[in-house]
């Protein structure tokens, strides 16, 4: 039930900082969510939200930096795409600690269905000498 004992990568867990600080921001979650259905201009990107879009800009740059979108530039206009690569590294080191805690609390659960049961016994002997 230990957690992997293992050294973690500098550039690993940098880029993860970065992940996890872009997905910190309801905004970007929000501009992720709609990357995920499909490809957008930072124009339609920045309609939904009360912001400029200068500020959309800085979102995008963000989710840029942390690698989870691209950019394309065609002609004057760009297009940003969702890269769902940098979502399964997250996913992935997430997972880690939700096998690591199914696991803590399946052991729990075990506990505590054996000290029901010895309770029920005990509850059962005191009622029988009581009887």
């Amino acid at each position: 039930m230990k957690m992997k004992a293992s050294v973690p990568s500098v550039n690993g867990d940098d880029h993860l900082n970065r992940v996890f600080h872009a997905l910190s921001d309801p905004t970007r979650r929000a501009i992720v969510q709609r990357l995920s259905q499909s490809s957008g201009t930072v124009t339609a990107l920045a309609e939904p939200f009360e912001m400029s879009l200068n500020a959309v800009s800085k979102h995008l740059k963000t989710l840029e930096n942390a690698q989870l979108i691209t950019r394309e530039n065609i002609g004057r206009t760009s297009v940003c795409s969702l890269n769902s690569e940098a979502l399964q590294n997250a996913s992935e080191w997430i997972l880690q600690y939700t096998d690591f805690w199914n696991e803590v609390l399946d052991s729990l659960e075990t506990h505590l269905d054996i000290e029901a049961e010895a309770d029920a016994m005990n509850a059962e002997n005191t009622q029988d000498r009581t009887s």
